[in-house]
């Protein structure tokens, strides 16, 4: 028997693996590259989720933080990297359980605004009936205004809800405003498990 009305999920390393190495691997061809590359695009990533931080103008600075023969690559980064974050499977087929069941289901995520535009890119986010990405609201967790931002827009009750996100400081501000939690590590089971669902 489902415990709650409502589960709220993580997009990266929830929904679908954010592995930067297998991501950076896909706009360069040496480690070395790869190093580089990464110094370059994510000196900022924190900026960029909470919307701190334009995106176009991020490109440009990066691009001073490489060898020019890698412009191009951090550009296609910054356009492209989106595609490859990995579908976690199992995930996938318990967010069409719990709507098969009467529940729903929503994403509360960190991202810049280039992922909260493509998201869609994922065919799974068809199923929600919601969606809060950070970037484009300039607020980000673990700050409480993103989470009763959720609760306010849905209309969702906390003690209803139930959060499931891979960094424990997400958790526990989600846990301060009184909707239950889990940090998930991989293990489907024990999400079932917390849900009521095993």
């Amino acid at each position: 028997m489902l415990k709650y009305k409502n589960v709220v999920f993580d997009f990266g390393n929830v929904i679908a693996t954010f592995d930067e190495d297998y991501i950076l691997g896909k706009f360069c061809d040496s480690p070395e590259d790869l190093e580089l590359l990464r110094n370059a695009v994510f000196y900022n990533w924190a900026q960029l989720d909470e919307g701190t931080a334009d995106y176009d103008t991020s490109i440009q600075h990066a691009k001073t933080l490489v060898p020019e023969r890698l412009h191009d690559n951090v550009t296609d980064f910054f356009r492209n990297w989106h595609k490859y974050l990995q579908p976690i499977e199992e995930i996938w087929s318990l967010i069409r359980r719990l709507k098969e069941i009467g529940a729903s289901v929503y994403i509360l995520s960190n991202a810049p605004t280039h992922f909260a535009d493509h998201a869609d890119f994922y065919g799974i986010v068809q199923e929600f009936d919601g969606i809060v990405f950070s970037a484009p609201l300039v607020m980000a967790k673990p700050k409480p205004e993103i989470y009763q931002y959720l609760f306010d827009t849905y209309h969702l009750k906390p003690e209803e809800s139930f959060f499931i996100d891979d960094k424990p400081e997400n958790i526990a501000s989600g846990q301060a405003l009184g909707m239950d939690g889990y940090i998930f590590k991989g293990d489907i089971a024990e999400v079932c498990r917390k849900l009521g669902l095993d």
